[in-house]
C-alpha cells in the first residue's frame, strides 16, 4: 500500500461508416493490400478532404451516450510526423476544439460503483500499416487502412487498478456497439486501447512519470500488461533508478513491456488548423436528429429492468452489460408467465456459460429465446424439475430438438403424484433408520440427506418440494 497507480486510457474506436473519412473509399476488412488506398489515401499532390457526414453523426451519437458537451464549432488540425505509413507527413486530427468534450462513464468493479471522467472523444483519420512478418529484410507498407474513421476518446487518469481500467475498456467496447457506431472487433483492429500507466507514493497528488502501452487489442492483455508496468515501475523507484517518459509494447509470449522509444509530447507535433477543412459547425437541429434515433442506453434500460422486471441492480446490470444478451432476455420473458428472475437466471447461467465455454455470440445460440421461455415453462408448470432442465437444456444446445419433445423422448416428466411419492418416501425411511435417527436427535444434514435418497430413488423424477412437504409429515 505505499504505492498507486494512476491509469488513464486513450481508446480508438473505428466507426461503422462504409467509406473513409476524408473520401469515398471503401473500409472493408481484408481487402488485398492497397485496393482500398485512393487519391486522397495516398495524398497525390493537389487532392482536397471532404468530411464524412455519418462520422460525425457517430461522434455526435457517442456524446450523447455519455452525457457530454458536444461542441457547436470544432476544428480539425494537422498532426505532423514522419512514418512510412503515412504519405501525407501528417494526420488530420482534432487538438484545441474536439467535437465532444467532457463526459462521464460509470463503471462497476466487483460490487463497487465508479465514475470515469471523460476528457474529450475527437475525430480523426487512421493511418495505413507497416507490414514486416512477409519481408526479409524490408518493411511493405498496406494503405488500405490510411483515412479509415476513427473517434479518439481520452479517458482522465482516474482508474487505480488493471480491474478498474479493464472495467472501463470493456464498458466503453460495449457501448460502441450498443448505440451501433462501431463494431467493435478487435481483432481486425476496431477497438484499440492504449494505456497510459504511473505510480505514486500513497497519499500524493503528485502524478508520477506516465508510460504508454501501445495498441493493446486484448482485455486479458491489457490487465496482464498494467499488472507488469505497475510492478516494474515500483521496483524501478524502490531500487533508486528513475521512470523516464516512454511509449512501450507488450509482448504477449513473455508477459512484459518493453520501451519502443521515448514519448513525445503534444508540441512535437507542431499541431496547427489544417487549411483545407472548413471548420466542423453542429447545429442544436443536428443534436437533436441524432438523438432521436438514438437506442434506449444501457444506464435507462438498467433503471427499466429494475422497476419492471424487479431484477436486482446487480442482475440488471450483468443483463445489460450487452445490448444482444438484454434483447435475448427481453425476447424469452415475453414468451414466459413466471417470474422474470428465473429467465435472468438461466441467461446469466446456463446460457451464459455455455456461450462463453464455446465462445459463440449470443446471436449465435443454439436455444433460442422462444426455446428457452418454453423450456423454464415447463419448470414453471412443475413439469419437470430444475435439476432436470439442466440435462433438458444440455440436449437443446446439442440439437436435440425442442424442451416437450426432449422431455417425452426420455421420459423425464416430473412425478408430483401424492400417492406414487410418498411410496417412495416410505421406501428410502425404511431403508434409512440410522439417519431417520440422527435427524430426530436434531441433525438437520440428515433431513437433507434423506430428500437426496428420495430424488436419487424417483431418478431425480419427483416433485421435490412435495418430497420435502410428505418426508416432514412422516418424520413428525
Amino acid at each position: 500500500m505505499q504505492w498507486e497507480v494512476v491509469i488513464g486510457l486513450e481508446t480508438h474506436v473505428q466507426l461503422q461508416t462504409h467509406s473513409k473519412i476524408f473520401s469515398g473509399a471503401s473500409t472493408a476488412f481484408g481487402a488485398a493490400p492497397n485496393t482500398q488506398a485512393c487519391v486522397v489515401s495516398i495524398a497525390l499532390p493537389g487532392v482536397l478532404p471532404v468530411l464524412n457526414r455519418e462520422a460525425v453523426r457517430c461522434a455526435i451519437k457517442f456524446g450523447l451516450a455519455i452525457d457530454a458537451e458536444i461542441a457547436p464549432r470544432s476544428v480539425f488540425a494537422r498532426k505532423n510526423y514522419f512514418y512510412p505509413d503515412l504519405p501525407k507527413g501528417y494526420q488530420i486530427s482534432q487538438y484545441e476544439l474536439p467535437v465532444v468534450g467532457k463526459g462521464r462513464l460509470a463503471i462497476q468493479v466487483g460490487d463497487q460503483e465508479k465514475i470515469i471522467n471523460i476528457t474529450r472523444a475527437h475525430l480523426e483519420e487512421d493511418a495505413g500499416k507497416s507490414v514486416h512478418e512477409d519481408f526479409h529484410g524490408m518493411s511493405g507498407i498496406d494503405l488500405n487502412r490510411a483515412g479509415t474513421p476513427l473517434l479518439e476518446i481520452v479517458s482522465e487518469p482516474d482508474m487505480r487498478s488493471a480491474a478498474e481500467a479493464v472495467a472501463y475498456a470493456k464498458k466503453l467496447h460495449e457501448l460502441v456497439q450498443w448505440i451501433g457506431i462501431c463494431d467493435g472487433n478487435m481483432q481486425e483492429g476496431s477497438f484499440r486501447c492504449d494505456v497510459n500507466v504511473s505510480v505514486r507514493r500513497a497519499g500524493s497528488d503528485k502524478l508520477g512519470t506516465r508510460r504508454e502501452i501501445k495498441n493493446l487489442n486484448s482485455f486479458r492483455f491489457m490487465q496482464q500488461a498494467i499488472e507488469y508496468e505497475t510492478r516494474w515501475q515500483i521496483e524501478t523507484l524502490e531500487d533508486g533508478g528513475e521512470i523516464h517518459q516512454a511509449t512501450v509494447l507488450f509482448d504477449p509470449d513473455s508477459g512484459e513491456t518493453r520501451a519502443m522509444r521515448s514519448k513525445e509530447e503534444a508540441n512535437d507535433y507542431r499541431y496547427f488548423p489544417d487549411p483545407d477543412l472548413l471548420p466542423l459547425a453542429i447545429s442544436a437541429d443536428d443534436i437533436a436528429e441524432v438523438k432521436a434515433a438514438l437506442p434506449e442506453l444501457p444506464e435507462v434500460m438498467k433503471a427499466r429492468f429494475e422497476r419492471e422486471y424487479g431484477l436486482s441492480a446487480y442482475d440488471a446490470a450483468t443483463i445489460t452489460a450487452s445490448r444482444a444478451m438484454a434483447d435475448y432476455f427481453v425476447a424469452t420473458a415475453a414468451k414466459f408467465s413466471g417470474e422474470a428472475k428465473l429467465v435472468a437466471n438461466w441467461v446469466m447461467g446456463s446460457v451464459a456459460a455455455k456461450l462463453n465455454e464455446e465462445g459463440r455470440a449470443i446471436a449465435d445460440s443454439p436455444v433460442t429465446s422462444a426455446q428457452l421461455a418454453a423450456l423454464l415453462t415447463r419448470i414453471h408448470d412443475g413439469t419437470i424439475s430444475g435439476k432436470i432442465a439442466k440435462d433438458v437444456f444440455a440436449a437443446m444446445w446439442a440439437g436435440e430438438g425442442e424442451a416437450d419433445a426432449i422431455i417425452d423422448r426420455q421420459g423425464l416428466r416430473q412425478v408430483s403424484d401424492a400417492g406414487a411419492i410418498e411410496k417412495i418416501v416410505d421406501e428410502v425411511l425404511a431403508a434409512n433408520a440410522v439417519m431417520v435417527a440422527e435427524y430426530k436427535s436434531g441433525k438437520e444434514k440428515a433431513f437433507n440427506g434423506l430428500v437426496g435418497q428420495c430424488m436419487k430413488a424417483s431418478k431425480g423424477k419427483a416433485n421435490p418440494a412435495q418430497v420435502n412437504e410428505i418426508l416432514r409429515k412422516k418424520l413428525g
